[in-house]
């Protein structure tokens, strides 16, 4: 537990406050979610390096900077309502959860959705976010309009279908590239429309589904 909490606050030293993760409540949720606990057993020794990892299923789960870099970047607030698309193993609903989010989170593979909600109910977040299984690219209509939306897989193009549950002045933080390589982008709904802006290149994993890449 001890070498975990260290190992912990020297990814938040090293990986984080190193670059420009300034954002001091992303930091402390950063520095609380135990991220070994969504990793399988024989990679918990490997939970804090600056990688992603793989959960199984061709999926992985991002690594610690591109997870801060995310909700940063989404400027959540105590209270929001937030999507989580593309949740994988979890981890960054837990964090989204740390820093006071109504969360629900969407994962297409069944296994993993079902896997990131226990994980998630083991930490006592259960109350915090909800996880249903299904087709994250056409987003959780029933549950919108949304504070921001965190997208974890690269989509092909601009997710208009995602973008239309967002509040006005909402924040969707999302890849958008091809299956190479991508650009993280912030996207605010405002009064007239879109406002983007680039930030980092990145490299997801691929958004499937009816809005996302085909086959």
């Amino acid at each position: 537990m001890g070498s975990f909490q260290s190992a912990r606050h020297r990814m938040v030293r090293r990986q984080l406050r190193g670059r420009e993760i300034s954002d001091e409540r992303v930091l402390s949720a950063m520095a609380t979610v135990p991220r070994e606990r969504f990793v399988s057993e024989r990679l918990a020794d490997q939970a804090y390096d600056d990688v992603p990892l793989p959960i199984g299923f061709g999926q992985t789960i991002s690594q610690p900077y591109m997870v801060a870099l995310t909700c940063q970047a989404a400027r959540i607030r105590r209270g929001d309502r937030v999507l989580d698309v593309g949740c994988g193993s979890g981890y960054q609903a837990a964090v989204l959860a740390e820093l006071g989010a109504e969360v629900y989170a969407v994962e297409c593979i069944p296994e993993l959705a079902d896997r990131a909600a226990q994980t998630l109910a083991a930490l006592g977040l259960e109350d915090r976010v909800t996880v249903q299984c299904g087709d994250g690219s056409v987003g959780h209509p029933e549950h919108a309009p949304f504070d921001a939306i965190t997208v974890g897989a690269a989509a092909p193009r601009f997710p208009a279908a995602l973008f239309e549950q967002l509040r006005v002045h909402g924040r969707m933080v999302v890849p958008i590239g091809d299956r190479s390589g991508q650009w993280l982008e912030v996207v605010t709904r405002g009064p007239e429309g879109p406002v983007t802006s680039r930030s980092v290149p990145c490299r997801f994993v691929p958004l499937v589904g009816a809005e996302g890449f085909q086959g």
